[in-house]
């Protein structure tokens, strides 16, 4: 299987230069390392609010529309089994100019992704150990990330495990210990639909709106699609992890926040959303559940989602860079543990600027970052549709059209509920990459669209 995985990728014009190691499942567990099993933790107060209390409604629908995008990623990961996610899909399925400039655009997402969750996370424990600055925590994950993703896809592979299982320890307590609280009537919590479907506040306006909150909690997934050449099983592999990885993490979701809806009926009453789901924990187990659920939302924010970004943006570097539509010295693969080291240790030297810029500017690194990836869904589908029912002729109209269409609706609904701020950054981007795709074209003469790829 190896072999013939090899095969497909050398008929794309590559060679196999990365190390194929990974299975089926541990491409599962990178994409839920990716989301984050407990990513509502971080964000259940705003989606409360804004749902009305129906929050498990709105990460239910959040599930159904992202589902369609999984679809497009598994449809284009089996045609092109390659590294380089969405921009190699667009660059082979559509054109190498709109290819280039999917790739700039998602740029956008996954180089600031890293920051932000170290950011994030520096500043969660610097809540509970203020003696440490957020910058001593940010730095020190960054070194730690940047080891283990250059020593190897295995090695991290095996720590994505090790994460994963703690994460999921934490989830399973949480659910228990608001499961006993719900049977008992702690501090007035009950058992209940509502989380679902509240009649007295049901409006699918609002729902929507908290939709467009709750379903950001599962980008991550579509990360998987960078590793498509170091796994192993065939090129359905990716598109496989890709959809199951999603619907593992949805059913996460919903289900923890059902519980957290019961535990804490009345939304109305949290002292602050940005730590309403703590309250939560605290109202159902006490202190120590507050501070076991803080503490892991920041280190697995801080090291497991970072270093699945870290991995993954440094694939997405070492694509580009392998095209030329990037400085090539990106795409140097490590001698002897075969993973692109130099867009690495690149990712974590822009990653410690960028904390050192924002590290009390959260919401201004925040804002940007979603245009990326809601852009290059957009783009996915329309490279889906076109390629295998324009230029392929297929016959399978559910699969390579209306999938597509409804993926392409869900997320654009979801891409012009994106704040002003976020779009006109997201432009800025768009603009400099279009200078300097014309430095590339006309100064540099070289030419993207042409390139050897």
């Amino acid at each position: 299987m190896e072999n013939k995985n090899d095969t497909s990728l050398e008929n794309f014009g590559y060679k196999q230069e990365l190390k194929r190691a990974l299975t089926i499942w541990d491409l599962i567990i990178y994409g839920l390392i990716f989301m984050v099993p407990i990513a509502p933790f971080g964000i259940y107060g705003f989606v409360a609010d804004i749902s009305k209390g129906m929050v498990a409604l709105a990460y239910a629908i959040g599930i159904v529309g992202m589902i369609f995008t999984a679809f497009s990623y598994a449809s284009m990961s089996e045609a092109f089994p390659i590294a380089g996610s969405v921009y190699s899909y667009a660059t082979k399925g559509l054109n190498k100019v709109i290819g280039f400039f999917t790739g700039w655009v998602i740029l956008l997402d996954y180089l600031l992704v890293p920051a932000l969750l170290y950011v994030v996370s520096a500043a969660a424990l610097n809540g509970i150990f203020p003696a440490i600055p957020v910058i001593v925590w940010a730095l020190a994950f960054i070194l730690i990330n940047t080891i283990i993703n250059i020593v190897g896809i295995e090695i991290t592979a095996k720590f994505n495990k090790i994460v994963l299982i703690l994460e999921l320890i934490v989830l399973a307590v949480f659910i228990g210990v608001g499961a006993f609280a719900i049977s008992h009537g702690i501090g007035g919590a009950k058992f209940s639909f509502k989380a679902f479907y509240d009649p007295q506040n049901f409006s699918l306006g609002l729902v929507m709106s908290a939709v467009s909150i709750a379903v950001l909690s599962f980008l991550g997934f579509d990360g998987i699609s960078t590793l498509a050449e170091e796994t192993i099983g065939g090129k359905k592999t990716v598109g496989r992890a890709t959809v199951l990885a999603l619907l593992f993490a949805g059913i996460l979701f919903i289900l923890q926040t059902w519980v957290a809806s019961m535990v804490w009926p009345d939304y109305r009453t949290f002292s602050n959303l940005d730590v309403a789901f703590y309250e939560v924990a605290n109202r159902a187990g006490g202190k120590w559940l507050m501070l076991t659920t803080s503490l892991a939302t920041a280190f697995a924010w801080g090291i497991a989602n970072s270093l699945a970004a870290q991995a993954a943006v440094s694939r997405v570097l070492f694509s580009m860079a392998r095209d030329q539509n990037l400085p090539q010295f990106l795409s140097k693969v490590h001698p002897k543990y075969k993973t692109p080291y130099i867009a690495t240790i690149f990712i974590a030297i822009l990653s410690a600027v960028l904390v050192a810029i924002y590290s009390d500017r959260i919401a201004d690194l925040t804002s940007v970052i979603n245009f990326g990836a809601l852009t290059s869904f957009l783009v996915l589908h329309i490279t889906v549709i076109t390629y295998f029912m324009i230029k392929n002729h297929s016959s399978n109209i559910w699969k390579h059209l209306i999938s597509p269409i409804l993926g392409f609706l869900v997320i654009f609904y979801v891409w012009i509920s994106l704040n002003v701020h976020a779009k006109i950054l997201g432009a800025a981007w768009t603009l400099i990459g279009i200078i300097y795709y014309i430095i590339l074209k006309f100064i540099l003469k070289r030419k993207p669209e042409e390139l050897n790829v």
